[in-house]
Parts: structure tokens; sequence; C-alpha cells
């Protein structure tokens, strides 16, 4: 019996270990550098791989809460219906936090250079969960 509980421990210990890895750290920085680049091409739908695809994604900005990856990506949609008012994205990361296994926090600022339009800069938090193997954001709290 000790044997067997010992063995699970271990096995929820690298299990912890696993998901806060170094290497997850890079995957994780790397959807977003993916998100900024297609961001910058233009590219609302690819953009948004990095969210979950699930009703219970909640995205919130100055408007409110949006529930849903659909009324999400439509959001954006109708805040920058065209490249102009996209501009170019850059995003810094300001903090980056593993607060429990399979939990990503991230805290950053974006500055969209938009010569037509006006540039847009702001703060953004966002919660990513380890869904099925994969790293996926399941809340973006973006002010500005």
């Amino acid at each position: 019996m000790r044997n067997w509980l010992f063995t699970l421990i271990l096995i929820g210990a690298a299990t912890i270990v696993r998901a806060q890895s170094a290497g997850d750290k890079e995957v994780i920085l790397g959807i977003l550098k993916r998100q900024e680049a297609d961001w910058n091409k233009g590219d609302v739908k690819s953009f948004m791989n990095g969210y979950w695809e699930s009703d219970s994604l909640m995205f919130v900005g100055k408007a409110g809460i949006t529930y849903g990856y659909k009324p999400t990506y439509e959001g954006y949609l109708k805040r920058y219906p065209d490249r102009a008012t996209m501009g170019t994205l850059q995003f810094t990361f300001l903090n980056f936090s593993f607060p429990g296994p399979g939990v990503a926090f991230v805290v950053g600022k974006f500055h969209l250079t938009r010569p037509e339009k006006g540039d847009l800069e702001g703060h953004y938090t966002l919660l990513f969960r380890k869904i099925k193997g994969k790293w996926l954001i399941v809340c973006d709290h973006t002010s500005g």
C-alpha cells in the first residue's frame, strides 16, 4: 500500500513539474508571438487559434464581458474591420507565472501602431489552461 501511495505522489509531482516547466513557458510565449504575427498579417481567424474554442471562453474589455469563442471572434472583427484599424501589434511581457498545475498567467502590454487611425495601447492579463495537452487562453482581460 505504501509503495502504491508513494508512486501516486511521484506521478502527481511529475505532472506538476511538467506543467510548470520552462518548455511550457516557451510554448505559451510562442503562441503569443504567433498571434502577434497573425495579427500583423491581418489574419484574425488565425490569431484566434490561441483561444479556447468553447462557449466558456471569457473576454473582458471596455464594453464588458463576452462569453464564447464565436462572440469573441465576432467582437474582434467588429472592432478591427480593416488593416488600418488593426495596425501593427507589438506585445510586451511584464509578468509570467504558473499559479497551479496546468494553469499559466500572463500580464503584458500591447501597442498598436496605426498611422491612419492613431496608436492604441493598453494592458492585458491572460489566463491559460492546458486542455487535452494544449495551452489555450481561457480568459483574456484587455484594456485599451
